[in-house]
């Protein structure tokens, strides 16, 4: 099956980041979550944010690009919110990427490169309302528009970590959706 890296959001490796990494393990794939934090967690998106602005958001993307280096290239690079930071680049940098997902968040492509790379697929993954995304939501509809394999989901709703079912802000129904699309995407791969 396919090997994902699964970079995790600004709250850190939760429980719900693992329990969604289980899921595609369960069905065949081989899923790395590297810990961007040395095992830190937090209780808010606003505790964690604070941790992110003290270390740097160019230390976080390589401390994932750094933990990609041990792991196989042909891989698809997955991230939740903050985590999109690290995936994104490695899907866009990395020779031999299979993928991207981008739970969450989306950065201008231009951040890591002059276009989104031939034959690495994307997915964009958020609710249509989420405060967080709203930012990104021209990054995402560009990168759909610019790339021949692209796609953008929105989810009805306003939660910005929806995926992750330790956090108040989990949908179940959405979240079972985007695990479908997930899966499927994976497994075209």
């Amino acid at each position: 099956m396919t090997e994902v890296v699964l970079f995790h959001h600004s709250q850190g490796l939760t429980p719900g980041v693992a329990v969604f990494a289980d899921e595609l393990r369960a069905v065949g794939h081989t899923v790395h979550t590297p810990d961007l934090f040395d095992g830190r967690t937090f209780d808010s998106l606003d505790e964690g944010q604070g941790y992110v602005e003290q270390i740097g958001f160019g230390e976080i993307i390589e401390r994932g690009v750094r933990a990609a280096e041990l792991l196989p290239q042909d891989a698809v690079y997955a991230g939740f919110s903050l985590g999109v930071l690290p995936a994104q680049k490695l899907a866009q940098t990395r020779p031999g990427a299979r993928g991207a997902l981008l739970f969450h968040a989306c950065i201008p492509v231009s951040e890591f490169g002059a276009a989104w790379p031939n034959g690495v697929p994307v997915q964009v993954h958020a609710m249509e309302a989420d405060p967080f995304f709203v930012e990104d939501i021209d990054a995402a509809r560009a990168l759909v528009s610019d790339s021949a394999d692209a796609e953008l989901f929105l989810y009805p709703g306003d939660q910005h970590l929806f995926t992750d079912n330790s956090l108040p802000s989990h949908d179940l129904d959405a979240t079972k959706l985007l695990t479908q699309r997930t899966i499927g995407f994976l497994g075209s791969r």
